[in-house]
């Protein structure tokens, strides 16, 4: 059945969200991700093999612990886009929009006449058909989220054009391939990339769309929120994933301490910095 988009009415209300990458094809990944108390989740198909079964499993489990299932896909191909919405994804994640006509299209492929033209189709979403499948199409339109992807020179270059495309719920930055189109690769604290950020954000902004910033460090929270960004990613749960246990392994091969046991670090956490919040560091790289 289709289900209410938690993550469209929260951005709608201002409210503070964050959300992780999931780069590993399992459905335990998002049982993770849920009970950790994320808000939503974005399920990589552009970096990540992943069959069509897995991720709709991955979507199903999202489901039942009232996660946002959105999926980033790998282009803009209407077919595929239809695909993961008949599966039941509640938005669709567009990689490095670089345009407005290319954003305008991919609305259409993801919302019904009279707003698109995505196929119909009486499956997941719909109930197979159990209820008036007019009333659906009409809440389908409502409750599918579009996020833009800006990760290139010419998408910064042409924001605002691309904010202005109706049908745009999300601008998410991706500040990884936009270091190398701005030719400092893998800088993504670099003062060029930085600017480009805040260029984005800044105009989305005008445009009353709401932007998604990538916390890199423990001080990025605190620089977003006063330029009113209140949707948040952590990176992809692999990465921190990798981290936790080399850090877990690292704990236990150091040197005995005064005590005469090898330190547990309080169950690994990492200490509450200035701004309230556990720090993620500079260790989150770009999914």
């Amino acid at each position: 059945m289709l289900r209410t988009n938690r993550l469209k009415r929260a951005l709608a209300a201002g409210q503070e969200v964050h959300g992780i990458m999931a780069s590993l094809p399992t459905a335990a990944s998002i049982e993770l991700i849920a009970e950790a108390g994320f808000d939503f989740v974005v399920i990589d198909t552009e970096h990540v093999l992943i069959n069509p079964e897995t991720v709709e499993h991955m979507i199903r489990t999202a489901e039942s612990y009232q996660l946002t299932p959105l999926v980033r896909v790998a282009d803009a191909d209407p077919k595929t886009l239809l695909r993961l919405l008949d599966g039941g994804a509640q938005g669709i994640v567009l990689p490095n929009v670089e345009d407005a006509a290319t954003l305008a299209r991919a609305v259409a492929a993801c919302k019904y006449a009279p707003e698109g033209q995505r196929s119909l189709n009486a499956g997941r979403p719909g109930s197979f058909g159990k209820a008036s499948l007019a009333d659906y199409v009409e809440a389908a339109n409502r409750e599918i989220l579009v996020v833009a992807m800006i990760e290139s020179r010419q998408g910064v270059e042409r924001i605002g054009d691309i904010c202005m495309v109706p049908g745009l719920d999300l601008v998410l930055e991706g500040a990884a391939d936009l270091s190398q189109s701005l030719g400092v690769t893998w800088q993504s604290g670099h003062p060029e990339v930085v600017q480009a950020l805040e260029a984005v954000q800044r105009t989305a902004s005008e445009h009353d769309v709401p932007y998604c910033a990538f916390l890199r460090d423990a001080k990025a929270k605190t620089r977003w929120r006063a330029r009113g960004v209140s949707t948040f990613m952590l990176g992809d749960e692999r990465g921190i994933a990798f981290r936790a246990l080399q850090r877990a392994l690292g704990e236990v091969r150091a040197p005995v301490e005064n005590d005469g046991r090898a330190p547990v670090a309080s169950d690994f956490r990492a200490s509450v910095e200035n701004d309230g919040r556990a720090p993620v560091a500079s260790e989150v790289p770009d999914p």
